[in-house]
C-alpha cells in the first residue's frame, strides 16, 4: 500500500516497506486500530532493525504517571491506545486521543489529549469516560483495556474493553469521548470449556477473503492451567466475531508462563503479532510473523528489549504504534504489573 504521507495519524494499518532503512506505513497495526497515524513515514541513514525488518525503539519519556492524575483510583495504569482526531474529529481536543485506564478495581476508560505525540498530554477533565456500572447493560467489578478503533465504515470510534475478565465489550462514538454501548463481542462461553479470562482486546482492520473477514481481534486468552496464550478471532463489520478454538501463540512455544498484549502489525507482503511476556520470562515484547493469512507462525524472537531501570524495570507491555512527522513511535505500558506508567519510545 502505497499512501500519501500524513503528520497527523490518518490511517490503520502498521505497514513497512523496504528501502535503505525501512519504509515505515503505520497503518494496519498502530491503526487498523484506528490510530490515524502518519504514513510513509521513512528513516534514512544506518539504524538497527528489529526482527521482520521493523525499526528498534529507544525510550524517550514516560507521557503520564499515575501519580499526576486527577483520576488514579488504583495508583496504577495500563494499555496505552494512541489515535489521530485529525479529519476525523470536529473540533477535537487534540490532534491525538490516548486512552488508556487503570486495572484495579473500579478501573475505568480514561482519555488524555495532545497535538504531538512526544506530548505533553492533558488529562481529559471528566474521566472517566466508561465506568464499571453502567446501567442497564452491566454492573462489574472493573473495566479497563480500552482499545480504539477509527471505523471508516461507520465514521465512529469503536472502543473494545474488558470487563469483567472474562468479557470484551464494545461501545462506538462520534467524538471519540462521548460513547453509546453496543454490545458483548467476545466471552469466555464463545472459547473452549475451561476458558476463564477473554480480555486485553485489540481489534484490527486487516483483510482475510477466504474467511469473509475485515476484520481481526487479538486478545489474551487463559484457561485452567493458569498459563496466557493469544487467542484470535475474524469478523465482517467488527461486531459479529468467530473464534479460532486453538491459540494463535502459545505461551510454551516461546518460552514463557504467560504473553499477553497483542499487536498487529503488517509489513510487505506479511503480517506479524507483537505481544508482551510476563516479567519472570523477560518482561520483553516478542514478535511472530503469522502471514498475511494468519497460516504461519514463525517466532522471530525479541522486538523490544525491555530496560532493567525506571520506568520498565524490566518489563514492556501492550505496545501501540503511530508515526508522526515521519518518525516511528511506540507507547507501551511501562513498570511492573499493577504498578505501571505510559511511555513512550522513539525508533532509532
Amino acid at each position: 500500500m502505497n499512501e500519501p504521507q500524513h503528520d497527523t495519524a490518518q490511517h490503520d494499518t502498521e505497514q513497512h516497506h523496504p528501502r535503505p532503512f525501512p519504509r515505515r506505513v503505520f497503518l494496519r497495526g498502530a491503526a487498523a486500530t484506528g490510530t490515524a497515524l502518519a504514513v510513509g513515514a521513512t528513516t534514512g541513514g544506518t539504524a538497527a532493525a528489529a526482527p521482520g525488518g521493523f525499526p528498534d525503539y529507544t525510550y524517550v519519556k514516560t507521557v503520564l504517571k499515575p501519580g499526576d492524575l486527577a483520576y488514579n483510583p488504583t495508583g496504577e495504569i495500563i494499555f496505552p491506545c494512541l489515535r489521530g482526531t485529525v479529519g476525523r474529529i470536529s473540533g477535537a481536543l487534540g490532534r491525538y486521543y490516548l486512552y488508556y485506564a487503570p486495572h484495579d478495581a473500579p478501573g475505568g476508560i480514561c482519555l488524555a489529549y495532545g497535538d504531538s505525540i512526544e506530548g505533553p498530554f492533558t488529562e481529559y477533565a471528566a474521566n472517566p469516560m466508561v465506568t464499571n456500572d453502567w446501567q442497564p447493560h452491566y454492573k462489574v467489578s472493573h473495566v479497563s483495556s480500552p482499545h480504539v478503533l477509527w471505523n471508516e465504515d461507520a465514521k465512529e470510534m469503536w472502543l473494545y474493553f474488558h470487563g469483567e475478565n472474562t468479557t470484551t465489550r464494545l461501545a462506538r462514538s462520534k467524538d471519540g469521548i462521548h460513547f453509546t454501548y453496543d454490545k458483548v463481542v467476545l466471552s469466555t462461553s464463545m472459547l473452549p470449556s475451561g476458558s476463564t479470562e477473554t480480555s486485553y482486546a485489540r481489534v484490527f482492520r486487516h483483510d482475510l477473503p477466504s474467511r469473509g473477514a475485515r476484520y481481526v481481534m487479538l486478545f489474551m486468552l487463559n484457561n485452567t492451567t493458569n498459563h496466557r496464550d493469544i487467542g484470535w478471532g475474524w469478523s465482517p463489520d467488527g461486531r459479529n466475531w468467530t473464534f479460532d478454538q486453538t491459540p494463535l501463540i502459545r505461551h510454551g512455544e516461546v518460552g514463557a508462563q504467560n504473553v499477553g498484549g497483542p499487536h498487529l502489525l503488517t509489513r510487505g507482503d506479511s503480517a506479524y503479532v507483537v505481544y508482551n511476556t510476563d516479567k519472570a520470562s523477560g518482561g520483553n515484547i516478542l514478535i511472530t510473523e503469522v502471514g498475511k493469512d494468519f497460516s504461519r507462525r514463525d517466532h522471530l524472537g525479541i522486538f523490544h528489549d525491555s530496560m532493567t531501570g525506571a520506568p520498565d524495570n524490566g518489563r514492556s507491555a501492550s505496545p501501540s504504534f503511530g508515526t508522526e512527522n515521519g518518525v516511528p513511535y511506540m507507547m507501551y505500558e511501562a513498570g511492573e504489573r499493577l504498578q505501571g506508567a505510559i511511555a513512550l519510545a522513539r525508533a532509532k
